[in-house]
């Protein structure tokens, strides 16, 4: 049986068959590749989304080669559950997958990395492309890598927001309002001091809960919130970019280490220029998508980013997220920011 042929029921197996099965399954599919090296590109994004789109332009660009032979799952077809995914790729399945820094953070014990990921550390996404030349990305990639995943390259996924029922143009407007964010450390330091109520409850709760008025609204990027309709109940639209969302693409060392140097060049070299150009392209997009949202009604507040940089500064002079002494004024020093 071809490896294409066992799309349709690969989501189901890869859950009954549990990790260890789900990693042999795809190795003896990866024999049947014809001597090509076997990857299979998986998330839980749409396939219209910037991270899928730029997983499928990576793996036709590597077919093209003649060296792989890459399949894209998209949508939850492999797995709803993002550390899953991660998990199978640790212990050797041939997957490369979109997470984010603060969800390796917390998965592989690697606390510092969140910083990526906390509010308004990073706020240009150019630092993205400058960050895998840095001595503290990889210093990070050596300690997944001993823990069997390769850190590949970090896109820009879109800038993070409040969406409201209410008009919000300050931080002592959100004061008591129940907004659906992060369901982790960072959302929880975020909500204690923009004083909101932080409701970690799954996606496609969020437009119910908010047309039901058990949710004041919610933090997400625009692509997202404008994929799911969200202008229907959220009127309102404050224009906080508090996060940097991030599409952090990993892989399984055990794969990469089987490839041929050459290979590996590729491989890497490709990920990184996609992630740079779909990362402008979202970019782009957003732009677009904002205009769409005024067109559905939003109402848009530029509010004052000053203002909610000085409400989270606790944040780090607290050390809320336990991170290592002087690390953002390293990060920021290798960035060059």
């Amino acid at each position: 049986m071809e490896f294409s042929k066992l799309k349709t029921g690969m989501a189901v197996g890869l859950m009954a068959l549990g990790l260890v099965a789900a990693a042999a399954l795809l190795a003896s599919c990866e024999k049947r590749s014809h001597g090509k090296i076997k990857v299979a590109f998986a998330g839980t994004e749409a396939a219209n989304t910037g991270q899928s789109r730029m997983m499928q332009e990576v793996a036709d660009a590597l077919n093209e080669t003649g060296k792989f032979d890459c399949d894209l799952y998209v949508n939850g077809a492999l797995s709803n559950d993002t550390d899953n995914l991660v998990t199978q790729a640790k212990i050797g399945v041939p997957l490369v997958v979109p997470s984010d820094p603060g969800r390796l953070a917390s998965q592989f014990g690697i606390k510092d990395l969140s910083i990526l990921m906390a509010p308004y550390v990073l706020t240009d996404r150019a630092a993205l492309e400058r960050l895998p030349d840095t001595a503290i990305f990889k210093e990070w990639q050596t300690k997944l890598e001993e823990q069997g995943i390769m850190f590949v390259a970090d896109m820009y996924n879109g800038f993070r927001s409040f969406y409201t029922n209410i008009p919000v143009e300050n931080v002592s407007e959100l004061k008591g309002l129940r907004i659906r964010g992060f369901g982790n450390s960072i959302g929880n330091a975020l909500a204690k001091y923009l004083g909101f109520a932080n409701i970690g409850i799954s996606w496609g709760e969020v437009l119910p809960g908010i047309q039901q008025k058990t949710l004041d609204g919610c933090e997400v990027q625009v692509a997202t919130a404008y994929g799911t309709a969200i202008y229907e109940v959220a009127k309102y639209l404050a224009l906080s970019k508090h996060y940097m969302l991030q599409s952090s693409f990993v892989c399984s060392k055990r794969m990469f280490d089987a490839m041929p140097p050459d290979a590996q060049d590729i491989f890497i070299r490709t990920i990184r220029e996609k992630a740079k150009k779909y990362g402008e392209i979202v970019a782009k997009e957003e732009e677009d998508y904002y205009a769409k949202m005024k067109e559905k009604g939003v109402a848009i507040y530029e509010v004052d980013i000053n203002e909610f940089q000085q409400a989270i500064s606790p944040l780090y002079t607290n050390n809320d997220l336990g991170f290592s002494a002087g690390l953002r004024e390293r990060l920021f020093s290798e960035l060059g920011l």
